[in-house]
C-alpha cells in the first residue's frame, strides 16, 4: 500500500486521466473517516441547530399570527368605538338642537307675553289718560256752563249746587253715549 501511495504521490501514471487505485483507496478512507467524524459529532449538532431554528421560526409564525389576530380585534374594537363616538356626537347634536328649539320657542313666547303686557299696559294708560282728559273737559265744561249761566241770569248762584247739577247732567249724557 505504501508503494501505491508513493506512486500516487510521485505521479507515475499515465496522465491526468488515468485511474490510480491507491489514490482512490486513500480518498475513500479519508472520506469515510471524515464522514464518521461528521456523522458522530457534526451532524447531530447541525440537525439540532436546524431543528432549533425551525422551532424558532414556528414560534415566530405563531406569534405573528396571534399579533395579527390581536391587531384585527383591536381594529374592529377601534372601529366600533369610532362608530359609537359618532353616534354619541349625533345624539348630542340632536339634543342640543332640540334644546335650542325649545329655548327659542320659550324666548318667543316670553317676548310675545311681554309685548302683550306692554300693549295692555299702554292701552290702560291711554284709557286712564283719556278718562282724565274727559274728566278735565267735564269740569271745564261745568265751569264754563256755570259762568255762562251766571252771566245770563246775572245773579250770584250757589256754585257747588250748580256744579253738582251740571255734573249729573253730563254723566247722564256720557252714559247715554256709551249705550249706543
Amino acid at each position: 500500500m505504501l508503494a501505491l501511495l508513493q506512486e500516487a504521490a510521485h505521479g507515475t501514471g499515465g496522465g491526468s486521466f488515468s485511474i490510480n487505485p491507491g489514490l482512490i483507496l486513500w480518498t475513500l478512507i479519508v472520506f469515510g473517516i471524515l464522514l464518521f467524524i461528521l456523522w458522530r459529532w457534526g451532524f447531530p449538532v447541525l440537525v439540532k441547530s436546524v431543528e432549533e431554528r425551525e422551532r424558532k421560526i414556528e414560534k415566530q409564525l405563531q406569534d405573528a399570527e396571534r399579533a395579527n389576530a390581536e391587531a384585527q380585534r383591536l381594529l374592529e374594537e377601534h372601529k366600533k368605538q369610532i362608530a359609537a363616538a359618532h353616534n354619541q356626537a349625533q345624539e348630542i347634536l340632536a339634543k342640543a338642537k332640540a334644546v335650542s328649539e325649545k329655548e327659542r320657542a320659550t324666548l318667543l313666547a316670553k317676548a310675545r307675553e311681554e309685548y302683550d303686557a306692554l300693549l295692555n299696559r299702554a292701552r290702560k294708560d291711554i284709557d286712564a289718560e283719556k278718562e282724565k282728559a274727559i274728566q278735565a273737559l267735564r269740569r271745564e265744561a261745568v265751569d264754563l256752563s256755570i259762568a255762562a249761566a251766571s252771566r245770563v241770569i246775572e245773579a250770584n248762584l250757589d256754585t257747588d249746587a250748580n256744579r253738582k247739577l251740571v255734573t249729573e247732567f253730563l254723566e247722564s249724557l256720557g252714559k247715554a253715549e256709551q249705550k249706543k
